[in-house]
């Protein structure tokens, strides 16, 4: 463990509530002994921070900010370089707002046309995917905060989301859904993964052991902080022990209590729970020190010229073959 100083000085019943959120958007803080408060921000095309208190709605307004093309659009560019601009002003919007946790990118892959939010994931491509969500996360994380890149995995449809089972062999899990994500973790080197709502071959992503240990972890190497979807923890103490770092948002009763049970009764064990908090005390840490802008009209004013030119540079112009479309030039 990388911070076990600071563990020990903390009680059992701080570390277990510690993995579960204070708010719809805040971690618990111990300020006694150097670990603040971890905030957490949409999204992909835009920081959507709530101006007064935070709600996981989003009913109550926002804080002002750019709103860059989404990512479908932004795939049409094929263009690394644009991506990770793009992500650099995310990030420092970010950070002017102090957030630590910008939650994106989704590179979740389009298998139904029908799905609500094809519009934030790149492509049905996962090379395309992969490599544009890594140049998006450099240039987020380049401001010194986090990217949380979403949604692990096999989330390919907003229907019943939360209780569709996604049932596939191994290879297309491999070979199409993972891909993403592994060149995702290897090239931009994400300080957090999102877990999906949904099952995937009977087991919620959030508690799938193959999904989070076997694969995430020891295949793709990666060593940061696993968060839930906002409200998709159904087993919390599955979940920690088969490495999901954070419930979020706060669930709202003693969240403890779960984690306390589960271990009196050997379900986990205090050093599933001492991982975990690890996790979370290294992301808290490592954007502490946030890169700021000097001057936010500044900021803005490039932004809003950004946002122009990567719309420009994604725009696809298609050609009407056969008058497959009812079109006329009139």
């Amino acid at each position: 463990m990388k911070h076990r100083d600071i563990i020990e000085k903390m009680t059992l019943e701080e570390k277990c509530a510690y993995l579960s959120g204070k708010n719809a958007w805040d971690t618990r803080s111990f300020t006694s002994i150097g670990v603040d408060v971890l905030h957490h921000a949409d999204g992909p095309t835009g920081v959507r921070k709530q101006a007064g208190k935070g709600d996981h709605l989003g009913l109550n307004a926002s804080v002002p900010a750019t709103c860059f093309p989404t990512a479908a659009t932004l795939a049409n560019s094929w263009d690394e370089k644009l991506l990770e601009k793009v992500g650099e002003g995310l990030g420092a919007e970010a950070a002017a707002e102090d957030v630590n946790v910008l939650l994106g990118p989704g590179i979740n892959i389009k298998r139904n046309p029908l799905c609500g939010r094809n519009f934030e994931y790149y492509s049905e491509d996962p090379y395309l995917s992969g490599k544009l969500a890594a140049a998006m996360i450099r240039g987020i994380q380049s401001n010194g905060i986090a990217s949380c890149v979403k949604h692990f995995a096999v989330n390919s449809q907003e229907l019943r989301r939360m209780a569709m089972d996604a049932v596939l062999d191994e290879r297309t899990l491999r070979e199409i859904y993972i891909t993403a994500f592994e060149i995702a973790v290897k090239e931009g080197h994400p300080k957090s993964v999102m877990t999906s709502y949904n099952m995937v071959n009977g087991v919620y992503a959030n508690e799938n052991e193959h999904l989070l240990i076997d694969i995430l972890r020891k295949d793709l190497g990666f060593d940061g902080m696993v968060v839930t979807d906002w409200g998709a923890s159904n087993d919390h103490a599955l979940g920690v022990k088969n490495g999901s770092s954070l419930e979020m948002p706060a669930p709202g009763l003693d969240s403890a209590r779960e984690l306390l049970e589960a271990i009196k009764v050997g379900k986990i064990k205090e050093s599933d729970i001492d991982a975990r908090v690890d996790e979370l005390i290294e992301i808290t840490l490592s954007t502490k020190d946030k890169k700021k802008p000097k001057d936010k009209a500044k900021m803005f004013e490039d932004n809003h010229a950004l946002a122009k030119e990567a719309a420009k540079k994604s725009i696809v112009l298609l050609k009407n073959e056969d008058n497959i479309l009812p079109l006329n030039g009139k």
